[in-house]
């Protein structure tokens, strides 16, 4: 299929469609609001349902309704809209609901400003509800990657029978690239959804989709089966990219939108002869930890976010605290340039950065 120009948020609607997702449920705020627009137009031409909910939290409920029954659904917003729907993503997951949620993320905290971000962070990969839980991230760094992804987190989700999240900064949503909607890659074998609540037609037991256990015990044997699944999944689903690290003696490590700003520099920083590489988790849970085990010539590592920083923290454990860890972070919708960190690489190569 020839290409097309599309702006972010509108080909995150057109790949969950092409995923198979008919039904949406959400609320608009900025910088995502092109996305339900977009569905709101396009998915009653299919046969599907888009739902503008009262409320950030009715959204995720409904999502929750029609995940049960076993169809592809999912929702979109902002980081504060998205910080409201934890409790019922916390339901799903308990439910083993599979949806999917993105999260076009804005300066905070608190309302903050529309500008792009990387602060909800913690929110995504953390579990934002309360709980024993994670959830798998996906974060794309351009808008083909934001079309494979949304259509891949389709088939994590029915493979796990769990919640996935994309977690794209406001830029990505915003940006317009050329796309090319291509055959989604079948990775997984996708497990029959003979848990979904559908009717029982008189043929077999009713199906209950639930997330309360007032047994202790109960809850703990379903708590150790939920652990179970989190295992498989960071046994199997992570993913990331490594640009130039071969030889790199300072490796940066960066995701999304930053992750293009970094490569910038990359390029640049290798031009005068100095070996510089980059990280780029392309999940964010679960999190690369092996990546740092293929760059035996690096001797620090440099965390470049648009937060005061978060991802560093994964860095860290993830190098096991064997290597400096320096740190350049943006907040408040503030996007990094590359000839700063050009300047700080130099600075931390030559031995002077603190």
């Amino acid at each position: 299929m020839a290409k097309i120009l599309m702006k972010g948020n509108e080909a995150f609607g057109k790949a969950a469609i092409e995923a198979g997702c008919k039904y949406f449920f959400g609320y608009p705020i900025t910088p995502q609001s092109e996305l339900p627009e977009y569905l709101s137009r396009e998915l009653p031409k299919i046969g599907g349902a888009f739902v503008q909910s009262e409320s950030e939290v009715a959204a995720i409920n409904m999502v929750y309704g029609a995940g049960g029954s076993g169809v592809r659904v999912m929702t979109s917003s902002s980081s504060p809209g998205v910080a409201l729907k934890q409790e019922g993503i916390t339901y799903a997951v308990g439910a083993e609901v599979p949806c999917v949620i993105l999260n076009v993320m804005r300066g905070g905290p608190g309302l903050g400003s529309i500008q792009p971000s990387q602060a909800d962070y913690y929110m995504s990969t953390r579990g934002g509800g309360n709980g024993d839980y994670r959830t798998p991230v996906f974060a794309p760094a351009t808008v083909q990657e934001a079309v494979d992804m949304i259509q891949e987190a389709f088939d994590v989700a029915d493979c796990y029978r769990t919640p996935v999240m994309v977690m794209a900064d406001g830029m990505i949503g915003q940006m317009m690239e050329p796309v090319e909607f291509r055959a989604p890659e079948k990775k997984r074998e996708l497990p029959p959804k003979d848990w979904a609540t559908t009717g029982t037609k008189g043929q077999r037991k009713p199906n209950v989709i639930n997330s309360l256990y007032l047994s202790p015990e109960v809850l703990e044997e379903h708590c150790w089966h939920l652990n179970e699944k989190f295992k498989k999944i960071e046994e199997n689903e992570v993913q990331y990219e490594m640009y130039k690290t071969d030889d790199a003696e300072l490796v940066f490590v960066a995701y999304g939108t930053t992750s293009r700003v970094v490569k910038n520099a990359v390029d640049e920083l290798r031009e005068e002869g100095l070996k510089v590489g980059l990280i780029r988790p392309k999940v964010l849970w679960p999190f690369p930890n092996k990546a740092f085990k293929e760059i035996p010539n690096a001797k620090d590592l440099f965390v470049v976010e648009m937060s005061m920083g978060q991802m560093i923290e994964d860095v860290k454990l993830a190098c096991e605290c064997k290597l400096p860890v320096h740190f350049h972070g943006r907040p408040g919708g503030m996007v990094p340039v590359p000839k700063d960190l050009v300047r700080m690489a130099k600075e931390i190569l030559s031995g002077g950065a603190k």
